[in-house]
């Protein structure tokens, strides 16, 4: 009864259980689709950020290649005129009037030529407007003119007088050690019309006799690089900028410049020094890829700088003539997701309202439905408590109105069938409780039985070919070691009788001396006997291996006998003795026998062995398994060790204790190693049936105990104990 009302108690009226479940069904629904859609803008966002950093990523690398071949181009050109002689670099008015037209077609800062005479010729633009031509000689001090020109080209006056020399300048130096078309480092300076960041293209010049004359170089403005990077799309949300492998910035979409004035002194900046903090934590991050010059491929990731999450793409950039630099381009994740944020309220702003009219929909719904099931309730519970006498009125629902009939009509039969149930369930009950007894009695019969037809199979079978293999090697054995004695003492009688004709006939015949010679006769002599105590040796060791294959297989003997226990031990390690000596993958494993004094024991000899066999082999295993995760040293500190102890107890019980130093057994595998099929072997290793029937031959055979004693990392130890005398021989 009391059980009736804790159940009552925690029931749930009908009213919730239809309105709870489908206000949560509409709830949860338009979760997941709000959620799939919020996740869905997400991933949307995602592709279109990353098409987006990668189509800038393009666009950069295209002006990048277009922008910087213009430079190496005209080297080229201009290296080609001259070592072909349509350009004479002793004509300087005409070379300069040349570089004139170059640079006023071309946006270039600087080209010129310096010659390995010292002499040297330049057209600049160093305010981005005015061309002037610079014109040297070898021997300063101001062998240097800057003039001034007119729209032709043609000089007009000198603006400036100055010293300059080839041979210090690595302008100069640089690509006349290269050897080739190279990209000077970037430099910084100050012109009159303010500070600037250049990259100068050179390479060496030769004359039609392949020469070397100088070199020629041209001088690119790199802030052109930072207007162009200001252009793109992406820099009025994001930011856009280069870098060189060292860290040091190139160019950047942002205001600020990448170099900073020192003491009047232009100097680079390093990404991780701008005064964007944009530019400053992306450099920092890549950094921690174990160094710029590491990125080797193009790389995604986001950042949160300031609060806010970045998309950021990283992508290399370089060119035959030695640049290598790094495209990085970051875009802010809220310039995709403000649109999403929106859908994402108006979403939850649905589920709300759309909680709300299923909630006032669903008490309407539940109320209607629950009235007329109210009634069958009350009904039943005065059933319940006796009065069977009950009718209920019909609904204005289909459904219900049925179920109202049919209770009417199972009311007046109620009685007669509960009367019958509860006799029928007495007799069910006592039915299911006794078959379920036999079913378990039968299973674990069948456990048994099928075990012991197993294991009686295969020592049968075992015992046979063990029997008939020792018979068979028994007979020839014994011949050959019986007849070894007569051998040898033929032998020694036939070696006697040479010794005694080299004796008394010390001048042989030319040929039994020869023969002599040929058989070596001293050493024939001496090896012969030897080799016949090695053949008894052999013989002897065979006959040993035969007699421990018969005392362990006992099908020479009745199947229950009195017979010494060590014998049955001893065969056995003879048996295992293959897996018992160092290999060289495997230790030695020492065994110690540790005897007492044991009167002849009655037992079923053969399956007693079988048990002796399994634990031996389970240790062997379990030290093998425990020599792999040791090293050397360990080895032979602690060497793998098998102790067998035998002994009387009470002066009626035999016990057999067989203990490793393996890697012992846990507690929760000790409870279930005596279970059939349990196994902690891999896959064909094992069946799992050993150590369950040894336990069958102890325990049911013998009347005895088997005992398993282990510690996880130290050992495992079988503890056997019998009867000396079975009283059912």
């Amino acid at each position: 009864m009391k059980t009736h009302y804790l159940s009552k108690a925690k029931a749930l009226p009908l009213q919730i259980v239809l309105v709870v479940p489908f206000l949560i069904q509409i709830f949860g629904a338009v979760s997941l689709v709000g959620y799939l859609s919020f996740k869905n803008g997400q991933r949307a966002v995602n592709d279109l950020a990353e098409h987006l950093m990668d189509r800038t990523s393009e666009v950069v690398d295209e002006h990048l290649k277009s922008h910087l071949s213009i430079p190496q181009t005209l080297n080229q050109m201009n290296a080609d005129a001259i070592r072909r002689g349509i350009l004479d670099v002793r004509d300087r008015k005409t070379i300069g009037k040349y570089f004139w037209d170059q640079i006023r077609v071309y946006e270039l800062t600087y080209i010129g030529i310096g010659l390995t005479t010292g002499e040297g010729l330049g057209a600049a633009r160093y305010d981005g407007k005015t061309i002037t031509i610079d014109d040297w000689t070898a021997k300063p001090p101001d062998n240097t003119y800057t003039y001034a020109t007119d729209n032709q080209g043609n000089r007009t006056q000198v603006n400036a007088r100055w010293n300059w020399e080839n041979s210090k300048e690595s302008w100069y130096t640089q690509p006349i050690t290269a050897g080739k078309p190279i990209w000077a480092k970037i430099v910084t300076g100050n012109y009159p019309t303010g500070p600037y960041i250049a990259a100068s293209a050179s390479r060496p010049i030769y004359d039609p006799q392949n020469r070397l004359l100088g070199m020629i170089a041209c001088d690119i403005h790199l802030l052109k690089l930072s207007d162009f990077l200001r252009s793109l799309d992406v820099s009025q949300s994001g930011e856009v900028f280069l870098l060189e492998r060292d860290g040091m910035l190139v160019a950047s979409s942002g205001t600020e410049k990448p170099f900073a004035i020192v003491n009047q002194k232009v100097q680079r900046l390093r990404a991780i020094d701008s005064p964007n903090p944009m530019i400053q934590n992306i450099a920092r991050h890549l950094q921690t890829f174990n160094g710029f010059a590491s990125i080797n491929q193009d790389t995604d990731f986001k950042l949160e700088v300031q609060g806010k999450r970045y998309f950021v793409d990283v992508a290399p950039w370089r060119d035959k003539y030695g640049l290598d630099w790094l495209v990085v381009v970051s875009v802010p994740e809220n310039a995709f997701m403000a649109q999403i944020n929106a859908n994402t309220y108006i979403t939850i702003a649905l589920c709300f309202g759309a909680l709300v009219l299923a909630s006032v929909m669903g008490v309407f719904t539940s109320h209607w439905i629950v009235r007329p099931i109210l009634r069958l309730n009350w009904a039943s519970e005065a059933m319940a408590s006796g009065n069977l006498d009950q009718t209920v009125e019909t609904s204005s629902i289909q459904e219900l109105n049925t179920l109202s009939n049919s209770f009417n009509h199972m009311a007046g039969q109620l009685h007669e069938s509960f009367t019958a149930l509860e006799k029928s369930k007495e007799e069910l009950e006592d039915r299911v409780e006794e078959r379920t007894t036999e079913l378990k009695n039968a299973l674990g019969e069948l456990q048994r039985t099928q075990s012991q037809v197993i294991q009686s199979e295969k020592m049968s079978s075992l015992g046979q070919l063990v029997a008939g293999v020792a018979h068979e090697i028994n007979n020839p054995v014994n011949f050959i070691h019986g007849n070894l004695d007569h051998v040898q003492e033929y032998t020694q009688d036939l070696l006697a009788l040479v010794q005694l004709y080299q004796e008394h006939d010390s001048n042989p015949t030319p040929e039994i001396h020869t023969a002599a010679e040929d058989m070596d006769l001293e050493f024939l002599q001496e090896d012969l006997p030897k080799i016949l105590s090695s053949m008894k040796v052999g013989t002897d060791r065979i006959r040993q291996i035969v007699l421990s294959l018969r005392n362990f297989s006992r099908m020479d003997e009745a199947e229950f006998k009195r017979v010494d226990i060590h014998e049955g031990i001893d065969s056995t390690l003879m048996i295992l003795q293959n897996r018992l000596k160092a290999k060289p993958e495997q230790p030695e494993i020492e065994v110690i026998t540790e005897y007492g004094n044991v009167p002849l024991v009655e037992c079923y000899a053969g399956q007693l062995n079988q048990v002796f066999m399994n634990i031996l082999v389970n240790a062997i295993d379990a030290l093998e398994e425990s020599n792999i995760k040791r090293t050397y040293q360990d080895i032979e500190k602690n060497p793998s060790r098998i102790r067998i102890r035998t002994s009387v107890v009470n002066s009626t019980w035999l016990q057999v204790a067989i203990a490793d130093n393996g890697i012992g057994i846990s507690k929760d595998l000790q409870q279930r190693i005596f279970d059939p099929f349990f196994t902690t072997k891999p896959v064909g290793k094992g069946t799992g049936m050993g150590m369950s029937i040894s336990y069958q031959i102890i325990t049911e055979k013998h009347g005895g105990k088997l005992e398993c004693f282990s510690t996880p990392g130290k050992g495992t130890e079988f503890i056997i104990q019998i009867p000396l005398r079975l009283t059912n021989g």
